[in-house]
């Protein structure tokens, strides 16, 4: 089927990638504020730093359902616009924290408004591009992962230093006000305009939100599909290990290989936004181009780069000399970043058109579920009983398990 209007389709797709790109921003900015928390009046442990992101994460997870089933029967643009102002307000409240519970309140009510753009803005991206494309733009999606989540790390790093934590949750949560307005000008596609699946109609205006039969069944039906399944499954072993390393990261090179504060968030941002922008592209057309031979590939190319991974990251751990250490942080993150187009592109592939939001709903749910809402806090607590170099060595064996998961899924599934 024709590819919606070109224009329209790449204006959705620059606006949605800058707001994803803040969306990441919001999100890891208080992993570089760590160290400051536990020394501001606050007074944090290791195990409440973490819980700050398990908080989010909780939240993000638990509404994600719901704005899944929205997404698939209302209309797009005024959903995300509603959900990037909830996200920004909410972190900028986060520097008018006097407690720590008044600060987990804050960053957990940032997993409201993230919710509904995590699980409508790749459905809404789906029904503008045809499927051959969906690693490479996919790809261009997610780049703002790493991009957003350096810049988290560096804005945090060098507002905390200069004008003091608080100023930093200000100055990261603001200017979403403005994207929201952004958000209203999206077009709203047809779904399921870029394929007729059987079964599958387009629909062309919003419809009503059917009764809680037919949300509970759709989810049913996505729970019964097999590929879907094993793709969350390894999706949430990595989310584990990536969510522990990008909250800890920059506490490891402070406290564990004495870096000063600005060094380690400005290194590892650096690190984070070049490995990412690369490793995504890469991973995004390397899927595309072998899909051309398997139905399989995206999950295979996940699986080998994720594997391989695994390795780098016990070297990346465990070495003590800082060439040896940072170069295998670098292999490591690329190697991570090399799945992100892929392994979103089997998802919305391997279910109907009409249903992606409410697959990335569920798959949202569950890779937070068994992912980065038990791996900060678990880190954090392991911190507290050994060190947080100790800590750190889970995580290499849980890169090597997603990696494992999906290299089964792209010989056993139909995911692609």
């Amino acid at each position: 089927m024709a590819e919606r209007s070109g224009a329209g389709a790449r204006a959705a797709l620059a606006i949605l990638t800058l707001i994803n790109l803040f969306n990441y921003l919001d999100r890891y900015v208080v992993a570089s504020l760590v160290e400051s928390l536990k020394k501001s009046e606050l007074s944090l442990s290791d195990t409440q730093a973490g819980s700050l992101m398990t908080g989010f994460v909780i939240v993000y997870m638990l509404t994600s359902p719901i704005f899944g089933s929205l997404g698939d029967r209302r209309g797009r643009p005024r959903l995300l616009a509603i959900g990037v102002g909830i996200w920004s307000v909410a972190t900028a409240l986060g520097g008018l924290a006097r407690s720590f519970s008044g600060l987990f309140a804050a960053r957990a009510a940032v997993g409201v408004g993230e919710a509904a753009y995590g699980t409508i803005a790749p459905a809404l991206l789906a029904d503008s591009f045809s499927k051959e494309k969906r690693g490479r733009i996919f790809a261009i999606f997610f780049s703002a992962i790493p991009i957003g989540s350096a810049a988290g790390y560096v804005l945090g790093g060098l507002l905390d230093q200069r004008f003091g934590w608080r100023a930093a949750f200000y100055a990261a949560g603001l200017p979403g006000l403005a994207l929201a307005l952004l958000c209203l000008k999206l077009g709203d596609p047809p779904r399921g305009a870029q394929e007729r699946e059987p079964g599958a109609e387009l629909r062309p205006h919003p419809v009503p939100l059917p009764g809680g039969e037919g949300v509970w069944k759709s989810y049913a039906r996505l729970l019964r599909n097999r590929p879907y399944r094993l793709t969350v499954a390894g999706y949430a072993a990595y989310t584990f290990a990536l969510g522990g390393l990008a909250f800890w990261a920059p506490a490891f090179l402070e406290r564990i290989r004495g870096m000063s504060k600005g060094e380690a968030t400005v290194q590892f941002g650096v690190i984070v936004v070049v490995t990412g922008f690369v490793g995504t592209f890469a991973g995004g057309w390397a899927g595309d181009y072998f899909l051309r031979r398997s139905k399989e590939a995206y999950l295979a190319v996940s699986g080998w780069a994720t594997l391989a991974a695994a390795p780098a990251a016990l070297v990346a751990f465990l070495s003590k000399d800082r060439a040896v250490y940072m170069s295998a942080i670098v292999v490591t993150e690329l190697l991570l970043f090399a799945s992100t187009g892929p392994i979103n592109s089997a998802i919305v592939n391997v279910v109907a058109p009409t249903e992606r939001a409410t697959a990335v709903a569920l798959s949202i749910l569950g890779i937070h579920l068994l992912g980065d809402v038990p791996s900060p806090p678990l880190i954090g607590v392991l911190s507290d009983a050994t060190s947080l170099g100790t800590a750190f060595l889970i995580l290499p064996a849980v890169i090597a398990l997603a990696g494992g998961v999906w290299l089964y899924a792209s010989r056993r599934g139909r995911a692609g």
